[in-house]
């Protein structure tokens, strides 16, 4: 506190000085001396009490452009693979299904109350920064793996992560393939513009194994070339190689290594420049963590919105803090969510959990009361 008061002090003393140097004498025409006072003013956010300044933040250029276009046109546009069965799939009648699907529905459910209201752009890994960097969809939630580069050079901003996974091998179950040592010289199938490839390479050079890389744009063209025995073995994050298995047409014949290559954070991504946005997006998905945490279903979200005496809940819920007006959304924006789409162990379960083809376990993927990283920050 006497560090606080001495800097106000300085500061003070500083301002006074600058008046006093702005006062100068001015020789007029007829020799007559004249004082000349110029005026400085200058604003100075003064600390509050607790050491919070009450002046409010600067707005910064482009804050709340994405949530006004996204309302003006009726519907948000996000990003999605389109090809990896249990995160984001289109069946034959054009209807969208998966995790990633769901996580664009909670974002319109915040929106519009409405989690119908969701346009899906599909997007091959070489598309996708790019379809997000020029605005033609408002955000990306196609297992797309958080790195430095892409957060600092592609002008994205990753959000909250949802999905943690990690790279792997499949390979037919009768090759004789047991570890990554066992294909050195192998033809290995992987999409190209990914992470996937990038540490494909990292992992092979490390160990001193050679190998022939097999490129696709596609996931489908990827998995494709495998099945028909272009490729000895196929690489991707151990969660679509699960995915792309259930769908292959002999399913049993083949395996997935046990190794874990990689660490592979899958989540959200938007535009950089648009801090509402970003804002809106990353406690879109925090309000599925936090639903998860204090035991919010959609089926009880009605019953426990009316009789919860916890304050946490009732932010959450809409009864009381605003919080929905801090984000420019109304107050049931969270409920919504949960009332609509549900929280994130009932998306996890309905896409990926026990009763689909899948049956991941959650794992890292679990709240982490359960012992897992899932964590949303206090909604207060």
């Amino acid at each position: 506190m006497l560090r606080k008061r001495t800097f106000w002090l300085f500061v003070v003393s500083l301002l006074a000085l600058m008046v006093l140097a702005a006062c100068q004498q001015s020789q007029p025409a007829g020799g007559e001396t004249r004082e000349v006072v110029k005026t400085v003013v200058v604003t100075v956010e003064v600390p509050a009490q607790g050491g919070e300044q009450q002046a409010g933040p600067a707005v910064p250029q482009g804050y709340g452009a994405t949530l006004k276009a996204v309302q003006e046109r009726g519907y948000i546009i996000c990003g999605v693979n389109g090809q990896l069965p249990g995160f984001s799939y289109v069946d034959k009648e054009g209807k969208w299904s998966g995790f990633d699907v769901d996580f664009c529905r909670a974002l319109a459910a915040a929106i519009f109350g409405d989690p119908e209201k969701v346009e899906y752009r599909p997007l091959t890994a070489k598309e996708r920064f790019t379809a997000l960097q020029t605005g033609e969809i408002d955000v990306l939630i196609r297992n797309t793996t958080w790195t430095l580069t892409r957060d600092a050079e592609l002008g994205a901003n990753f959000v909250a992560t949802t999905f943690y996974d990690g790279q792997g091998f499949m390979v037919p179950k009768d090759s004789g393939i047991e570890k990554i040592e066992d294909l050195n010289g192998a033809r290995i199938c992987v999409a190209t513009g990914t992470t996937t490839e990038l540490n494909l390479a990292d992992v092979m050079a490390a160990r001193g194994l050679e190998y022939e890389p097999v490129v696709f744009e596609t996931a489908d063209q990827v998995f494709a070339a495998y099945e028909e025995g272009t490729c000895d073995a196929v690489t991707t994050d151990k969660s679509g190689l699960v995915s792309r298995k259930a769908v292959l047409k002999e399913p049993d014949a083949h395996v997935i290594l046990e190794e874990t290559i990689s660490k592979e954070p899958l989540g959200p991504v938007v535009r950089h420049g648009d801090d509402q946005w970003f804002d809106i997006v990353q406690w879109t998905v925090f309000a599925t963590f936090a639903a998860e945490e204090y035991g919010i279903t959609s089926q009880n979200v009605d019953q426990v919105k009316a009789e919860t005496k916890n304050p946490e809940v009732k932010r959450i819920l809409g009864v009381e803090g605003e919080m929905g007006q801090k984000l420019g959304l109304s107050n049931d924006w969270a409920y919504n969510i949960i009332k609509m789409v549900g929280n994130y162990a009932e998306i996890y379960d309905r896409n990926l959990g026990p009763g689909t083809p899948f049956n991941l376990p959650r794992g890292l993927n679990a709240s982490y009361i359960d012992g897992g990283l899932l964590y949303a920050p206090p909604f207060r």
